[in-house]
């Protein structure tokens, strides 16, 4: 169970014209990802995904040549000696910040997927958990800043399809934004959860006049209204009104969600997979949270393995919320990358595969036919 290699791979596909959306950061214009490969000596593969942070090429490189030398040797099931080691090399003193708590995210994850196919059991088994259902909202780059017909028209494509929940794309103007929410739970009625984001795009005199008229329109939660580090704008605009603000998907390791949750403005608390630290990681989170009563919404990234890996984490913890299911068009990275990382239940849940590991078949043949696409992904 030595680890015999680490290989992170920077991949890419252009978005075409028909099928971008417009969010708070920006336009999409390609998708980026890394992804990575563990390899043991005894012949079992683990993937993972880092987040690609906007530089993609970047955190592949990172991975290739900076965590590699602290990974290849270690026994493979000595998942949290590993984390611990990279966090004294390289995280805690003199190193990469976020950028490595996301490289070392997608290790941890191939590692676990590694641990979980040596035993022959699914990954949430292996972690404690059950098959257990888990509730979808469809999210991902999805919903975004259309005018307020077509993007009824989406959402209502999403509930035909079984979400009982779905989220909006805010950051916007506050006038679009509120045009948005209010079109769209006219249309789907009371029964139907909506969710919005805003991508961290809000000032506060835009919260001021958005927050009221969501919670005029029952929205359950508010991500991402600021910056992640900005807690004070987060204090100040809990008075404005009663919507639950939603924050942690660039929040990395549990010493940064320490200070979010004791903060006490922010009580949906995302942590990403790819990007917190990895599973190790975002377990320790998740019983952080679970004792101060909060629940753990995963975010997710671009790729099915961590979509996969998401479902089997929240099956398993005992404070578990949403699944982010990525309903964005032409994912080529969910479609096409891997076998299908979940399906969508008529009661609107998910459920973790069943087979050995985190649970999907990764193309590596796709990989190496599309290399980085250098460049900004939003414009």
């Amino acid at each position: 169970m030595k680890v015999r290699d680490v290989t992170a791979y920077a991949t890419s596909f252009p978005v075409p014209p028909q099928d971008r959306v417009t969010l708070g950061v920006g336009r999409a214009i390609k998708r980026d990802a890394v992804v990575v490969k563990v390899t043991t000596e005894c012949g079992l593969t683990g993937w993972g995904e880092s987040h690609h942070g906007r530089a993609h090429s970047t955190i592949a490189h990172f991975i290739n040549n900076s965590l590699r030398p602290f990974v290849v040797g270690r026994d493979a099931t000595d998942v949290t000696g590993i984390w611990k080691t990279v966090y004294d090399r390289q995280l805690s003193s003199m190193g990469l910040g976020a950028a490595c708590a996301m490289a070392m995210s997608g290790v941890d994850m191939a590692l676990w997927d590694i641990c979980a196919r040596a035993a022959g059991w699914p990954l949430y088994r292996l972690l404690g958990g059950g098959a257990n259902p888990v509730p979808a909202y469809a999210g991902g780059v999805a919903l975004g800043w259309q005018e307020p017909s077509e993007l009824v028209e989406e959402a209502q494509r999403q509930c035909e399809k079984g979400y009982r929940a779905l989220k909006l794309r805010l950051g916007d103007s506050s006038t679009r934004d509120i045009a948005r929410v209010r079109a769209v739970r006219e249309a789907l009625g009371t029964d139907r959860v909506i969710l919005g984001d805003a991508n961290t795009a809000y000032s506060l005199d835009t919260a001021r006049a958005v927050i009221p008229v969501l919670d005029e329109c029952n929205v359950g939660w508010l991500e991402e209204p600021f910056p992640p580090h900005d807690y004070r704008s987060y204090e100040i605009a809990r008075s404005f009104g009663r919507v639950p603000f939603a924050a942690g998907e660039n929040h990395y390791t549990r010493f940064e969600f320490n200070h979010l949750i004791d903060g006490r403005s922010v009580t949906v608390i995302q942590p990403d997979l790819s990007k917190a630290g990895g599973i190790t990681e975002v377990l320790r989170i998740a019983a952080m949270a679970s004792a101060h009563k909060l629940r753990i919404h995963l975010h997710t990234s671009m790729t099915g393995i961590n979509m996969a890996a998401t479902v089997h984490v929240l099956a398993a913890i005992e404070n578990s919320g949403y699944f982010e299911a990525d309903v964005s068009k032409n994912n080529r990275f969910r479609d096409e990358l891997v076998s299908s990382p979940f399906t969508l239940r008529a009661d609107g849940t998910v459920l973790p595969l069943e087979r050995p590991g985190i649970g999907v078949e990764v193309g590596e043949k796709f990989l190496l036919a599309h290399p980085a696409i250098e460049g900004p992904a939003y414009v």
